[in-house]
């Protein structure tokens, strides 16, 4: 097995088929054919199965994806020192977000990494669940991961930097009737028009317990993907329950923004490997706990001046 073997792989799985592959490679398409049976022979199993005129992945290959990249990271990482000890920058890291958390806080901690570190590209995939985000940087598809969840992130296998926590708000149009003040509270949702998440997010969870409590509430949208939520407040077709993390851009956008009491809180934090990172990651995780260690502390500032 070596570094062309597993970059071969890596282009047919990135791309979909051999052709696609053979064209980014720059490679006549027979000859990535049989590089790629020649490393299934080599390794005794399939790593696709042909479909048509496709592929798809076997279950060897399956388990070969997150170890292709690691190993592929690591050769990267390798040349991009390189490349330093003769003055030049550069390298990569590839994160795994939630919708949420990837807003706020990692637009903030983006914001200073790159100020810092320019030349290095930031390739940022979607996570839908924790568990999602958890699996990818185990796996090594991703080095770094910014999750939120119900209770704090607990992975002794991985180092979890806890980022802040986000309110629970309730997010209303322009056009809508809302109470005075900066609070709603739980009963106040009896009568809304509600866009929900789908089953297993927090701002669901919440939405259910109000069901179950007997407050009449009607669901219109059942939406997977939350970046079409806002949206579809704006345009009248309901209320949404959201983290604090979209508070800006729906006051930005015209909307009403109310905390909904009692609280319920988003735990979000940054998770990576313990070991084996590259520098650009390395970077980013610092700059993820020094932003953790800076809301912490604005938190702890807030609870003194109101103790006054």
């Amino acid at each position: 097995m070596d570094v062309r073997q597993l970059k071969f792989f890596l282009a047919v799985v990135d791309h979909g088929g051999f052709g696609k592959a053979a064209q980014q490679l720059m490679v006549a398409q027979p000859s990535l054919s049989q590089a790629i049976a020649g490393f299934e022979r080599e390794l005794g199993m399939p790593l696709f199965h042909r479909v048509g005129r496709g592929v798809v992945l076997s279950n060897a290959g399956k388990a070969l994806v997150g170890p292709a990249r690691v190993v592929l990271r690591d050769v990267d990482e390798a040349a991009a020192v390189m490349r330093a000890l003769k003055g030049l920058r550069g390298g990569r890291v590839d994160v795994i977000a939630m919708p949420s958390p990837g807003m706020e806080p990692l637009t903030t901690i983006l914001t200073a990494f790159v100020r810092n570190h320019p030349d290095v590209t930031v390739n940022i995939e979607a996570g839908f669940t924790p568990e999602e985000v958890l699996s990818s940087v185990r796996s090594g598809a991703c080095e770094i991961g910014v999750l939120g969840s119900a209770d704090p992130t607990r992975a002794p296998d991985l180092d979890v930097v806890p980022l802040e926590n986000q309110a629970l708000v309730l997010i209303s149009g322009p056009h809508d009737e809302v109470p005075e003040g900066p609070t709603v509270r739980r009963e106040d949702l009896g009568g809304c028009r509600l866009i929900v998440s789908q089953r297993g997010s927090l701002m669901r969870a919440l939405v259910d317990d109000v069901l179950a409590d007997g407050i009449q509430v009607t669901i219109v949208a059942e939406v997977a993907h939350r970046t079409s939520i806002l949206p579809m407040v704006l345009n009248g077709i309901g209320r949404a329950v959201m983290p604090a993390s979209w508070t800006q851009s729906a006051q930005r956008a015209g909307a009403y923004v109310h905390r909904i009491v009692p609280e319920s809180y988003l735990h979000v934090a940054a998770l990576s490997r313990r070991n084996h990172l590259t520098a650009p990651a390395t970077a980013l995780m610092a700059e993820a706990r020094r932003s953790g260690i800076r809301t912490r502390q604005q938190v702890s500032s807030r609870s003194d001046d109101s103790g006054d």
